[in-house]
């Protein structure tokens, strides 16, 4: 099995030590460079070809932020899913980053072993924010409408009512299997409603798909 590869990307130096000695204690992952500006993640991630990147958002020369969006937005690297790293769960900029093409956030406290799940997840491209950093996104983007922000009217109208349905309850952090026993249906089929979703809406992963929702105006219970 080809192992993963992930690029590291902090300004400080102890963390990128730190994250380094947790991803290469997993066998399937191997750390294939370390950046300390956003400038120098963008050169790297094209030199190594690496299938993930670990992002900090605040970083000097160029921050996460603006690195996430240079990346995406680069076809060549259509493969390479950016997980950003925060000191919280949830904070001003992610649902920026999300918007910018990032496929989930984790926070700088999470255990190790969540971190190594979150690369694989992320890496599978089946990125899937946890339902309690869902319900910070969600909470975030209605703080963001409450000051005015428009939503994209017929954003969701080449959808199926069935999808439409399904992409609001991925909206609330909800997995396949769970959304399965809710509608009775097998999490295959859920699945390919998603992934129909995702492909109609060109979202890059759930994460993605979830922000859409919100452009659009779906309000899902919480």
């Amino acid at each position: 099995m080809t192992a993963v590869r992930v690029l590291l990307a902090d300004d400080q130096d102890i963390v990128r030590a730190g994250l380094r000695l947790m991803v290469d204690s997993a066998a399937d992952l191997t750390v294939v460079g370390e950046a300390a500006t956003g400038s120098e993640a963008v050169r790297l991630v094209r030199q190594t070809r690496a299938d993930v990147v670990l992002m900090d958002i605040r970083m000097p020369v160029l921050d996460g932020l603006a690195a996430t969006r240079q990346i995406t937005a680069d076809e060549s690297l259509a493969g390479v899913k950016v997980l950003i790293l925060t000191t919280f769960e949830v904070d001003q900029y992610v649902f920026d980053a999300l918007r910018a093409g990032a496929s989930g956030f984790l926070g700088k406290s999470a255990r190790p072993e969540a971190l190594i799940d979150a690369i694989r997840t992320v890496a599978r491209g089946d990125a899937l924010l946890s339902p309690a950093a869902t319900r910070g996104l969600i909470a975030r983007y209605l703080a963001l409408s409450d000051q005015g922000t428009v939503t994209v009217s017929g954003l969701l109208d080449g959808l199926t009512d069935r999808e439409r349905e399904i992409v609001g309850l991925v909206a609330t952090g909800m997995s396949n299997t769970e959304i399965a026993e809710q509608l009775t249906l097998s999490p295959f089929t859920v699945k390919t409603h998603v992934n129909h979703a995702m492909t109609k809406l060109d979202a890059r992963d759930r994460a993605q798909l979830v922000v859409l929702a919100y452009q659009a105006g779906l309000r899902p219970s919480t």
